[in-house]
C-alpha cells in the first residue's frame, strides 16, 4: 500500500467545511504553527483563522471562560491564516500550517448504543462473533423477534424492563441491550488526550479488520464543571469484526492510531445555537470509494434514546471529575447493512475511501481511510504541548 503522504487528499475549501450560517457562529479551531512546532488556539472569522493562544493557551482553557464566545468573536488576536490555505496543506507535513482537531487537553469519551437501530446491529455483531458472512441471517432473526419493541423506549423505564423480559425469554438478551435500554449507558474512553485527527487528514482502520464502518456522531465539548460549552462532529471508527468477537476487545476495536477524527471546528453554544439546537441536529454521511462506489447515510439526534444532559451526567459528577474538561461522542443512528464486497457481507471500508460527515450547523469533517499502521504516527503528546507553549511564554 502506498504511504499516507503519497495519496491524494480530498480537495477542501472554506465553503465546503464551514457551517451554512458561519457568519453567526462562534467557531474554535486549532492550527499547527511550524514556527513553534505546536498548536495555536484560533477563532474562525470569515475566511480567516486568527490566533488566540496569547489569550487562551489551550482550548481547554478557553472552554473554562464564561465569555468564550465573546473572545472568539471579538478579541484581538495574533497571527492570521487564510482558511483555504490551511485546508490545502499536504497531509502529514509539520513544516506548513494546517488544521488540527479542535480540542486538546480534554479527555475523549464516547457513549455507545444510544440509538435503537445501531443497538440491533451491535447485537448482530455479537451473535455472529464478528463474522460478516452471518450478518444477514442473524439480522433477520433478531428483527423477527424484536420488531418495533425498541422504538421510542425510554432506557431504565418499566417498559424497558418488560422488553428485557421478552428478549430473555426468546434467548436474545445481550450486554448491548443492557446498556441500550437498561438504567446505565455505556460510556468509555475513546482515545488518549491529543490523539484525535482533524478534517482533511487520514483516518485509520486496523489492517487486519475485514468488517468495519464509519460512525458519524455529534461530539459535545464539556468543561471541568460539567457544562456543555459547544459541539462538533466526530467519526468514532467501528471495527465490527473485532468488537463482535468480544466486547472485551473494545479498546482494540476503538483506540488505534488515527482512529478518532473530530472537527472541523467547535461551535460554541450561544443564543443562536443552544442545547435544543444540538438535540435537533441531523448528520449526513457520504463515503466515496476510489472505484466510484458511493454510500449515503444519516443520523438524527432527535432519535437518540438518552438526552445529552443524561449522557453528560453519566460521565461527569461526584463519581468522576475532569479537571481539563472532556468531549463526549454521543453515538450514532447509522449502521450500514448494504452489501459492498460480497452478497450478505454488508458494508466495509476499502482503503482510499473519502468519508464526509456533515451537518448544516457544524460544517463538514472529511477524512481519507487508510490503515492505522500506515497513517501518520502520533508523536505530539502532552509533554510536547507544554514545551511548545513554554517557548512562546504563554504558560
Amino acid at each position: 500500500m502506498e504511504s499516507a503522504a503519497a495519496r491524494p487528499r480530498p480537495v477542501l475549501t472554506a465553503g465546503s467545511v464551514l457551517p451554512q450560517d458561519a457568519a453567526r457562529a462562534a467557531l474554535v479551531a486549532r492550527v499547527h504553527h511550524p514556527q513553534w512546532d505546536g498548536p495555536c488556539v484560533a477563532a474562525v472569522r470569515g475566511d480567516q483563522v486568527v490566533d488566540l493562544t496569547a489569550i487562551a493557551p489551550t482550548v481547554s482553557d478557553l472552554m473554562e471562560r464564561d465569555d468564550a464566545a465573546t473572545v472568539v468573536r471579538e478579541a484581538d488576536g495574533g497571527h492570521a491564516w487564510y482558511l483555504d490555505d490551511l485546508l490545502k496543506a499536504p497531509n502529514g507535513r509539520r513544516d506548513v500550517p494546517h488544521l488540527l482537531a479542535p480540542i486538546d487537553l480534554q479527555v475523549i469519551k464516547a457513549a455507545g448504543v444510544t440509538f435503537a437501530r445501531s443497538l440491533v446491529e451491535r447485537v448482530i455483531e455479537e451473535r455472529t462473533g464478528g463474522d460478516p458472512a452471518q450478518a444477514a441471517r442473524v439480522r433477520a432473526r433478531v428483527k423477527q423477534v424484536v420488531g418495533s419493541a425498541l422504538d421510542g423506549i425510554r432506557p431504565g423505564s418499566p417498559e424497558a424492563d418488560k422488553t428485557k423480559e421478552l428478549l430473555v425469554s426468546e434467548g436474545l438478551w445481550s450486554q448491548y441491550l443492557e446498556v441500550g435500554i437498561g438504567p446505565d449507558p455505556e460510556v468509555f474512553t475513546k482515545a488518549p488526550v491529543l490523539s484525535a485527527v482533524g478534517t482533511g487528514t487520514d483516518i485509520g482502520v486496523l489492517g487486519d479488520s475485514v468488517w468495519n464502518n464509519p460512525e458519524p456522531e455529534v461530539v459535545l465539548v464539556v468543561d471541568s464543571r460539567g457544562r456543555i460549552r459547544g459541539a462538533t462532529l466526530g467519526n468514532d471508527v467501528n471495527l465490527r469484526d473485532i468488537e463482535g468477537r468480544s466486547a472485551l476487545l473494545l479498546s482494540r476495536a476503538k483506540d488505534n492510531n488515527a482512529s478518532c477524527a473530530i472537527g472541523p471546528f467547535v461551535r460554541l453554544l450561544d443564543d443562536d445555537f443552544d442545547l435544543d439546537t444540538v438535540r435537533g441536529l441531523d448528520i449526513d454521511l457520504r463515503v466515496d470509494g476510489t472505484d466510484g462506489y458511493v454510500l449515503h447515510g444519516s443520523s438524527s439526534m432527535r432519535e437518540i434514546s438518552r438526552d445529552v444532559l443524561d449522557l453528560v451526567a453519566a460521565t461527569h459528577g461526584p463519581h468522576h471529575q475532569y479537571p481539563d474538561g472532556f468531549v463526549l461522542f454521543t453515538g450514532t443512528l447509522f449502521a450500514p447493512t448494504e452489501d459492498r464486497q460480497a452478497p450478505g457481507a454488508g458494508f466495509t471500508h476499502e482503503y482510499g475511501d473519502t468519508v464526509r460527515i456533515s451537518s448544516p450547523r457544524l460544517g463538514a469533517l472529511v477524512n481519507t481511510v487508510t490503515t492505522s499502521e500506515q497513517a501518520t504516527p502520533w508523536t505530539f503528546g502532552v509533554r510536547a504541548l507544554m514545551r511548545s507553549l513554554a517557548q512562546r511564554g504563554v504558560l
